[in-house]
């Protein structure tokens, strides 16, 4: 098969690790109606939570990550939240055409990927970092009991494996 674009490895990515308890943060979180500043402790408190590290809206590997997650309803068993450099205003054109019954972090400096060790710079962009796609499964506590990170562009998570992750833990 012909691919339009070229596979690239990436740098080994420092993200947490299962039984690592995730890094907090507060950042704008946006739902269908309006965003406000939120952490991650607060929502991991109401329960276990699939945070969804992915490019920019529009891109087409965000496309597929939100469709394969709605296909799949992870959002009917794990509060499900997605974390990228778009603006609040970009989320809420994404959480209209996908990503439904999801609420998204905006991360426009890209500090929260640098927290999490998953930036990725993009070639022949000076300065220009966005997220790689990465997948933690945490618990009320924030201990990552499912962690996976794209080694290579453009990859996607192992959905099943993340299935099974929420399985085991609701």
């Amino acid at each position: 098969m012909e691919l339009d674009f070229e596979v690239v490895e990436l740098d080994e990515a420092d993200h947490p690790d299962v039984g690592d308890v995730a890094p907090d943060f507060t950042r704008p979180l946006v739902n269908e109606e309006y965003w406000e500043d939120a952490s991650l402790s607060d929502l991991t408190e109401e329960g276990p939570t699939l945070l969804v590290f992915h490019p920019m809206d529009g891109a087409f590997p965000t496309t597929y990550i939100w469709n394969e997650i709605d296909e799949r309803g992870f959002v009917d068993d794990v509060q499900t939240v997605g974390v990228s450099v778009s603006t609040p205003y970009e989320h809420k054109d994404l959480l209209e055409k996908r990503a439904e019954d999801v609420r998204l972090f905006s991360d426009p400096a890209a500090d929260v990927a640098a927290t999490y060790g998953i930036e990725n710079d993009l070639d022949g962009m000076t300065g220009v970092t966005e997220h790689r796609p990465a997948a933690f499964l945490l618990d009320e506590s924030r201990t990552v009991q499912y962690a996976w990170a794209a080694a290579e562009w453009p990859a996607f998570p192992e959905y099943d494996e993340i299935e099974a992750a929420i399985d085991d833990l609701v």
